[in-house]
């Protein structure tokens, strides 16, 4: 069988890490004084084992909400002589000064600073323990408050020693830094990125023109004295001179320009000028392309890259208007003209530019929504990454959950991997408890419905009912996303075992719906909200007698009466109450609470209802045969009376048409089969046998077993030995009896294709 979409297994190094990062106490740890996290002292990590350790904690924090920090965990790698650290990449505002300090007599080689907000100062003196070392140092921030640490560059810190370094990332780095001052003593670099640098001049370029490889310039404006400048860097191979938007650029990109570059720069693999505004037109018309151009190195629609020796391996040309030309010379393009240069516009800048990102996002979203992805895989993969790289961009959120929802639905269902399915679901619960705005919780929510619940959920169990019900506790709530995590709320908690529903019962899931409930009320409004939680409380009462106390602790039997009073004719929502009131039923301790004049007087009526075929009528009658079968003793009302109850259920039961097909679904028959062998109340033997004649009858396929395995065939043999047992009841022991044999006769019954109907469960 072949391998469905994302499918491929971790490496056994990232699965033997991340348990050792979930268990390190139990791993490579010991709980030393005062709680402090030591590593064994029989232990020697490399630096590929150390490398993994640090970055994938780092990973886990950043993703991952159950997973829980350290507050020593980085004083684990303090000492050369046990662990040795190489390349390290720190982000966001959970690390701090004292995380690079404890690793300050490492020799780092690779260091990375994204995001890291609560460094200060202090971290400027720590990286010049590394100058020895270091060979790539990369240090961004997106927000637009930069950190004290950032802020100092100018007076407490210089790259005097940092002699091996190669690769420096100084984006966005504040306007008052002199960055040519900042950078003079760097002698051996060939890769530097001042994204975002206002820079004062561009000749100190220069001093490396030999040597420098890559150059990264998004985002600096373009100049006359900027270009000179670059196409004297020769042995340049990445070039990026792009801007975050057309409307952003000050100086227009010509054909002058380009040509300049491309025949300067015969080394050049890359290059990016996405969010240009084209001054001229470059472009080769239609007539000419047809005729071809002689001794042309490359085929191109674009002048200036006829110039070319060969095609680029990578050329950006994002919002530009030459990514729709026919002929572009590049292995990979980054455009909005088709799928493909989407999805490699979000593959480049998902990283360090999330604005570029987020705008390539909403272009794959209508591709899924209005076309037809062709490469789901990559997509799902690429949409996947940018939410966990941009878990606090609320752009990002926004644009990535919604490509997730037409990502994920029926059409592109088949052919992702249960794995795949699984980040999605993760990816979508991050957003969820990050963001309480509106749009993101509707993305995240609708998404949750296009997987089979709860069988694809219930990896994330817990988790997933936390963020609906705390959706649902808001004061203030969208009337959509309410609908959908009530019908959320209510898949979840059915056809699931019971240690699931207690566990969900004790989160506040009751008081939550019956909240619901009594908001409806006081609005007069019997909607889908109203119906989904009243089933939901169906559910997630099945066998459950808690849950089932909670319900009568919160007023949920006076929320029953106020309901059946304002909404008479709302046949579904009786139908739902009724299913949840026989649950309760169920619980001997409980039954005395229902057995009042009022409640019975309305039991006893809605034996007469026709609502929803039988089923209104059938669970108000299953109600009142687990309280007849408590016997006449705990009868203490005068009305109505006891006997004239049992004759309305005796009416109610010979009305029924045995052969009706039911909106139930029954995982268990052992509430019915304890009131076959008793002859306390016979109109209780008498609901009971009927039931289990309609459902094996109807059913055979799924009741039929279920019975023979509860050990119903025995039951029923004692119901056809009791001298109590009614003639009725009696025959239709024998015709289950005979329904059940035949069905283990012919294991193959097809019950002339009728199939259950799975409801929920009465």
């Amino acid at each position: 069988m072949a391998a469905k979409a994302g499918d491929n297994p971790d490496s056994l190094m990232t699965l033997a890490t991340v348990f050792c990062l979930r268990n390190l106490r139990k791993t490579m740890c010991y709980q030393g004084l005062r709680n402090k996290l030591c590593l064994r002292p029989d232990i020697f990590l490399p630096s590929e084992i150390c490398d993994k350790l640090v970055n994938t904690y780092i990973e886990l924090v950043h993703t991952d909400s159950n997973f829980e920090p350290e507050e020593s965990f980085f004083q684990l790698f303090a000492d050369p002589r046990s662990t040795r650290l190489t390349r390290v990449q720190f982000r966001d505002d959970y690390v701090r000064d004292r995380d690079l300090e404890a690793v300050r007599k490492q020799d780092l080689i690779e260091l990375h600073l994204t995001n890291c907000s609560r460094l200060s100062s202090r971290s400027l003196k720590t990286l010049t323990c590394f100058r020895e070392t270091l060979v790539s140092v990369y240090t961004e921030d997106e927000e637009e408050d930069c950190p004290a640490s950032r802020q100092s560059l100018e007076t407490d810190f210089n790259f005097q020693g940092f002699n091996r370094l190669r690769l420096l990332n100084l984006g966005s780095l504040p306007g008052e830094v002199d960055v040519e001052t900042l950078v003079k003593p760097l002698k051996s670099l060939t890769s530097i990125d001042l994204s975002n640098v206002q820079l004062l001049g561009t000749a100190f370029l220069t001093q490396w023109k030999d040597r420098l490889a890559s150059l990264v310039l998004y985002n600096v404006d373009l100049s006359e004295d900027l270009v000179s400048t670059v196409v004297e860097i020769i042995n340049l191979r990445h070039l990026d001179i792009s801007r975050e938007s057309r409307r952003s650029s000050k100086c227009k990109m010509t054909s002058k320009i380009l040509t300049s570059i491309v025949q300067r720069l015969v080394n050049l693999v890359s290059l990016d000028i996405s969010g240009h505004i084209m001054l001229d037109n470059c472009t080769v018309p239609h007539f000419e392309e047809a005729m071809g151009r002689p001794r042309c190195p490359c085929k191109s629609s674009i002048y200036p890259f006829q110039e070319l020796k060969r095609p680029l391996q990578f050329l950006g040309l994002y919002d530009t208007t030459l990514s729709n030309v026919t002929h572009i010379p590049a292995y990979k393009v980054t455009g909005s003209t088709n799928e493909d240069q989407v999805l490699n516009a979000i593959e480049a800048y998902t990283e360090f530019r999330p604005e570029l990102a987020h705008r390539a996002i909403n272009q794959l979203f209508d591709i899924a929504r209005i076309q037809h992805c062709g490469q789901l895989l990559r997509a799902l993969q690429l949409v996947i990454a940018a939410l966990k790289c941009h878990k606090y961009d609320k752009s990002i959120q926004v644009t990535g959950s919604a490509a997730l929802y037409y990502l994920t639905n029926t059409e592109y269902r088949s052919d992702q991997s249960v794995r795949l399915r699984r980040e999605v679901i993760q990816v979508v619960l991050n957003g969820m408890e990050q963001y309480q705005e509106v749009t993101v919780q509707r993305n995240c929510c609708l998404t949750l419905c296009n997987f089979s619940i709860p069988e694809e959920l219930e990896f994330q169990y817990s988790r997933v009912n936390q963020l609906l019900l705390k959706i649902l506790e808001q004061a203030r709530q969208d009337e959509s996303i309410q609908r959908i995590a009530v019908h959320l709320c209510n898949a979840l908690v059915c056809q699931v075992d019971n240690h699931h529903k207690e566990a969900v019962g004790k989160m506040g899931f009751v008081k939550t719906m019956l909240n619901l409930i009594q908001k409806k009320l006081q609005d007069r409004m019997c909607d889908q909200v109203m119906e989904f939680s009243w089933s939901a409380l169906w559910n997630i009462t099945d066998e459950t007698p808690d849950n089932c106390q909670m319900f009568l602790n919160c007023r949920g039997m006076s929320l029953f009466l106020e309901c059946l009073q304002e909404f008479p004719d709302k046949q579904e929502l009786h139908r739902n109450m009724l299913g949840l009131l026989g649950n309760v039923a169920e619980v001997k301790a409980l039954r005395p609470q229902l057995l009042t004049p009022q409640f019975i007087t309305v039991f006893s009526n809605l034996l007469d209802s026709k609502a929803d075929g039988i089923e209104v009528s059938y669970n108000a009658c299953g109600v009142l045969s687990h309280i007849m079968f408590d016997g006449p003793e705990v009868w203490l009302m005068e009305e109505p009376q006891r006997d004239r109850v049992m004759e309305k259920m005796w009416e109610a039961i010979q009305s029924w048409d045995v052969s009706s097909r039911r909106n139930i679904n029954y995982r268990s028959f052992e509430p019915i089969l304890r009131l076959l062998p008793q002859s306390i109340s016979p109109v209780s033997q008498h609901w009971a046998t009927w039931a289990l004649y309609n459902l094996v009858s109807v059913y055979p396929n799924k009741y039929c077993p279920l019975l023979i395995k509860e050990g119903g065939m025995s039951l029923l043999e004692k119901v056809l030995e009791l001298e109590s047992s009614q003639p009725g009841t009696r025959d239709m022991a024998s015709k289950v009896m005979v329904q059940c044999e035949n069905f283990k006769e012919d294991p193959m019954e097809t019950n002339n294709g009728q199939e259950v109907n799975y409801g929920q469960r009465g």
